[in-house]
Order: C-alpha cells, then sequence, then structure tokens
C-alpha cells in the first residue's frame, strides 16, 4: 500500500477489521465513488456485516468523501462533524488530499482508497435497482489547473479488458438491466496499455443479455485521438447512444488557463464527429464559470459555444479554488458575478435542452425500463438514454413502446402505445 499523497501514511488492512457488524456507508461525489461504495459493501458482506439505512443503527459508519468543488467539501465536513460520535471510518479523495481537513471535524479512522480495491474479490457487486457500475480505470493523463481530483487518484491505471468484461457479465448474470462504465477520464482507458476504449466497447457489445451500457465522462484531450473508433462503437445496440463531454469553457484562452489540452473548435470536432456516426445521439456537457481571470467576453464565447453545441443538458458549476492546485494561486472573482454567470448559463441551457426536446413531443419510441421510481410510477431509457416516466409498475429488464406526451427539460412523460 503506498502512501497517501498529501504525505500522510493511510492505515492498512481497515477493511478486514470491520465484521460482524452493522454499517451504514455514506457516499459522496460522482460514480466512481459510488462504485468505490459496493465494493466496501461486498466486502464488508463476506465478513458477516449488515447494512443499514441510517447511521443511528450502525455499529460503524463509513463515509467515501468527495472534494471535487469547495461546496461538496463543506457538505461533507458538514456531515462528518455530525457523526462524529459515532465508530467513524473515512476515505476517498478526502481521506488521500485532505487529511488535516478531515480530522479538524471529527477523529476518523481514515483508510486509503486503494485498500478497496486490495480487499475486493470480483466477480461484480450485486446491481441496485438493477443498475451496475464497472470502474474501467482510475486517474488521468491530465493536468488541469483546477482539479484536485488527480492529486487524489494519480496517474491513469487502466483495468484490464478481462476483468472489465468479466465484471459486465456477472452484473448481466445478476439482472442488470443499466451497466454504467466510469473512471475519472473513460476515453483514457487504455492509453496506458496500447488500446482504446473502442476495442473496449466493441467486446462489450458482444456480451449476451439484456441491458445497455452507459459509457462515463470522456474528456475532449484524449477522445480526440480515438473518436472514429469510439463514436463507431456507439452505434452497437448494447451501448447507450448517448456521451457525457465536459468541455468547461467555449473561450480558447480560458481553455489554455485551464490547462486542458483542446480547443473549442476541436471539442466541436468531436460533437460533429459522433452526431455523424450516430444521428440523434444525446449529449452532456460541464461548464465552469467564473474561472480566475475569466472576461466577460470570454463568458460569452461560452454562451456562443453552447449555441453551437447544442447540447442536451449542461452542469453547471462555479469555480471554487482547490487546496495545493495551480489555479488556486490566481486571485478568485467576487461570487456575486460567478452567480450571475452560472444562472445566465444555467438559463441558456435549459432553452437549449426545451428546443431540442420540441421535436421529440409526440414520437413514439422503444423505451428500457430500469427501475419503479415509486408505485405507480416507471422510469424508462430510449436508445438515446433520454429518461422516460411512465405511469404504472413495469418490470425492470421489460420493454415497451411510449408515446413522449410532454418534456421536463430534462426527462419525458410518456404513456404506452401499444
Amino acid at each position: 500500500m503506498e502512501g497517501s499523497r498529501d504525505g500522510h501514511p493511510p492505515e492498512q488492512g481497515v477493511l478486514r477489521t470491520i465484521a460482524q457488524k452493522k454499517v451504514y456507508i455514506k457516499t459522496f461525489g460522482c460514480t466512481y465513488n459510488e462504485g468505490d461504495s459496493r465494493k466496501i459493501a461486498a466486502v464488508l458482506e463476506r465478513q458477516g456485516c449488515t447494512l443499514v439505512s441510517s447511521p443511528e443503527e450502525a455499529g460503524a459508519v463509513i463515509v467515501n468523501t468527495c472534494t471535487v468543488i469547495g461546496a461538496t467539501e463543506r457538505k461533507v465536513q458538514r456531515e462528518l462533524r455530525s457523526l462524529r460520535n459515532h465508530s467513524l471510518y473515512v476515505t476517498g479523495c478526502m481521506a488521500v488530499v485532505q487529511r488535516d481537513a478531515i480530522l479538524s471535524a471529527c477523529d476518523p479512522v481514515i483508510f486509503h482508497p486503494d485498500e478497496i480495491h486490495a480487499s475486493y474479490a470480483p466477480p461484480g457487486c450485486m446491481p441496485s435497482g438493477r443498475v451496475g457500475i464497472v470502474q474501467i480505470c482510475r486517474g488521468c493523463r491530465g493536468s488541469c489547473s483546477y482539479c484536485i481530483t488527480r492529486r487524489a487518484r494519480g496517474p491513469l491505471v487502466s483495468y484490464g479488458s478481462d476483468e472489465i468484461l468479466r465484471e459486465v457479465q456477472s452484473l448481466a448474470g445478476q439482472g442488470a438491466v443499466e451497466i454504467r462504465l466510469c473512471g475519472q477520464d473513460v476515453s483514457a482507458w487504455g492509453m496506458d496499455s496500447g488500446s482504446n476504449l473502442g476495442m473496449l466497447l466493441a467486446e462489450i457489445g458482444e456480451v449476451p443479455g439484456n441491458f445497455r451500457v452507459r459509457v462515463g465522462m470522456m474528456n475532449p484531450a484524449t477522445l480526440f485521438p480515438v473518436m472514429d473508433q469510439v463514436a463507431g462503437a456507439f452505434g452497437r445496440e448494447r451501448i447507450f447512444s448517448f456521451f457525457h463531454l465536459p468541455v468547461q469553457s467555449g473561450s480558447d484562452a480560458v481553455l489554455e488557463r485551464m490547462g486542458r489540452g483542446y480547443t473549442a473548435a476541436r471539442a466541436l470536432a468531436i460533437v460533429a464527429r459522433f452526431r455523424t456516426h450516430c444521428p440523434g445521439i444525446t449529449l452532456h456537457t460541464d461548464v465552469i464559470c467564473g474561472y480566475p481571470g475569466e472576461t466577460e467576453e470570454e463568458f460569452r464565447e461560452t454562451l456562443a459555444f453552447l449555441s453551437r453545441m447544442q447540447p442536451d443538458k449542461v452542469n453547471v458549476t462555479r469555480y471554487s479554488p482547490r487546496p495545493k492546485t495551480p489555479a488556486a494561486r490566481h486571485k478568485d472573482m467576487p461570487d456575486r458575478f460567478k452567480k450571475e454567470r452560472s444562472r445566465i448559463l444555467r438559463a441558456h441551457a435549459e432553452k437549449i435542452a426545451r428546443s431540442r426536446n420540441e421535436a421529440w413531443i409526440g414520437k413514439e419510441v422503444l423505451v428500457l425500463i430500469t427501475e419503479i421510481l415509486r408505485p405507480g410510477s416507471s422510469m424508462g431509457r430510449t436508445r438515446q438514454y433520454q429518461g422516460v416516466v411512465v405511469r404504472g409498475n413495469h418490470p425492470p429488464g421489460s420493454t415497451m413502446v411510449v408515446r413522449l406526451t410532454g418534456e421536463r427539460t430534462y426527462y419525458f412523460i410518456g404513456e404506452p402505445a401499444r
């Protein structure tokens, strides 16, 4: 076990000491963190533990942390303070790069997330609600000036295709109808081993079963060199026609200061290539507003970029300086400007989304039911991964044709058509 990247050695063998207990797990952050928590659960269940739904029931509490932005860090610290009187264990990104911040809130046992993978024995965590998670890589090849996750997760490490395929096969065999491939940068998979994501998706596309695969976040810098192979693989029936391409800014000057490694034009070229291979593909993106030094003109460039890109959803984040990152050395923009720019960005993004949705209203589409939202209401996913809420308790894994009767910006309302 390596030492943590902030110089403090992590505790070792912690998970193996938690046995025959009721355990509550709280997870913050991304799909990759959710995958880690599911692996923690699988390890503990093999050790005779029982998972419970509240800390009050638990003899041990595990918090899997995230620190990607300041607001999330503050939320985690509030949670840690509220749990400080429990038998508390902490892991995740904060455990690696912000140990002192954890100890300022509580006095837990801290363990490195690498221990999760060392303790876990495949194949396959049980899917939650028929949705499975497969981690295909960790870390990244980038050097974004604002990002603390790179320090926490380290350089790119791609997991072997055989291991990934076994996980997919296991989850499909356990009844997963949606399998999410995740990593800090999914399109970088294989770049450290002479392979690429397109080759992996082609193999996954041949796995039998009643499921579809959602491919996770892909960085334009690593996707561009392999975009033809990856976009071609997205045409397979097994892969949802959906991609998440976080551009962060539409201004080349801001992208250069961020250290993103691509231009706005290159990001648009990727989008055009995917739409050529997969007409109607759904596109999500991320934008950071109020990055240090962002001028009004640069902000307007991002708005214009989104108009050209035409994403179906934009995740808008206000910039927050993260400890020991290069961007944190620069003067932060007053929060009132960031709030106003985020409001304008969200309104602009929602207008684009609603405009794109209009073309779908009245259409009949085939959906794969992935979950029961609540009694009498089911969630289905189109081939393009659009969420469709349908009345009735339709079993996950079933397919049905529905007519899209309404939209709620980021999902649709549908009714059985046949």
